[in-house]
């Protein structure tokens, strides 16, 4: 079994047991204390949203032209991320009030952590070295490992899709914490927010904590196209940083966005 395959087995087990717990939840007597239905719909929000954590590789890959490596697999993922979407929503009914307006910080924190990704990719897609492997041979790794035709355009111009998408990242977090994000219709910053979120927060922050035993040893670390172990750890770290930092940042805007937009819905104009 591969490791794709193996992805796609555990995303249908969670979705099965997320849907499971969502039935219990559903059948506790009308007179259950109401903390208890909330902690299984939180549990089963966890469990679907952990069978949605990789939809944001389907959707890369349709948008780039690439495809989904299971078409079965890409269902189960956005099953799970809505399912998500609705159990959190249904557990947070009736729950405290909005949160206050959002700090600075949660732009600060989404950029500071990008800012590395997006320079180590560029340096790439630009023909620069790092980690011991080369433009070129960042480009060579791409053509072997099938990305599409317009994945290896945009790197053969300098533009690393990747980080692209990083700075469409960031400009969604601002969206979602400025007034003028208020102005669009609704689901449009909510739609890319909601899979951001349901991807980045459970990819990197585990990422993090497998780094850490790796780095010491522990844990395997498979070079991959890099040269070494180390220099796969080094661009691990970046990459896994900036998941981790961003992730919780875009939860929380998205967490506000939520909020403010369902208290006063703002269809768009001026």
């Amino acid at each position: 079994m591969t490791l794709r395959d193996t992805v796609d087995v555990t995303a249908v087990g969670c979705l099965a047991a997320a849907t499971a717990v969502t039935v219990a939840a559903v059948a506790l007597p009308a007179g259950a204390p109401p903390a208890r239905r909330r902690a299984l719909l939180w549990t089963a929000c966890g469990l679907s949203a952990t069978a949605g954590c990789t939809l944001l590789m389907d959707v890369l890959g349709l948008l780039f032209g690439q495809g989904v490596d299971s078409t079965l697999g890409a269902v189960v993922h956005a099953l799970g991320l809505a399912g998500a979407v609705v159990l959190g929503a249904a557990a947070s009914r009736g729950r405290a009030a909005a949160p206050g307006p959002p700090g600075r910080w949660i732009a600060y924190t989404g950029v500071l952590s990008f800012l590395p990704y997006v320079a180590m990719k560029l340096n790439w897609a630009l023909g620069g070295t790092f980690a011991g492997i080369g433009g070129g041979e960042v480009l060579e790794a791409s053509e072997r490992n099938g990305a599409s035709g317009p994945w290896l355009a945009l790197e053969r111009w300098g533009l690393d899709p990747t980080a692209l998408l990083a700075l469409a990242g960031i400009l969604l977090l601002f969206c979602l914490i400025r007034p003028w994000g208020l102005r669009l219709p609704r689901w449009l910053p909510l739609a890319p927010a909601l899979i951001g979120v349901g991807t980045l927060v459970p990819y990197g922050l585990p990422g993090l904590a497998y780094l850490v035993p790796a780095q010491l040893g522990a844990l395997p670390v498979r070079p991959g196209d890099l040269p070494s172990r180390g220099d796969t750890l080094a661009v691990a770290w970046i990459g896994y940083t900036a998941f981790a930092g961003y992730g919780p940042a875009l939860l929380a805007a998205t967490r506000w966005y939520w909020h403010a937009t369902r208290a006063a819905p703002v269809t768009g104009g001026p």
